[in-house]
């Protein structure tokens, strides 16, 4: 089906170290997330981000009706 698009870009990507460092954070220092120049711009990109996700939910539904319409024939 292709590439997946990577829509979660604007909030932060833990990994077990940060989790791990977050136990000993006690002033919430450690919280970096992902930022964009202004809100505009940062809702524009989710939004085109959400809207390509869509379009590949329906590319694979249509992918997935093609196949068991092959199968059924």
């Amino acid at each position: 089906m292709g590439r997946k698009v990577k829509s979660d870009f604007l909030v932060a990507s833990p990994s077990l170290q940060s989790g791990a460092a977050r136990l000993f954070d006690f002033y919430g220092l450690y919280d970096v997330y992902n930022i964009s120049p202004n809100e505009a711009q940062a809702d524009a990109m989710a939004t085109f981000a959400d809207w390509l996700v869509v379009g590949q939910d329906i590319q694979g539904a249509m992918e997935q009706a093609e196949e068991l319409k092959k199968c059924a024939t």
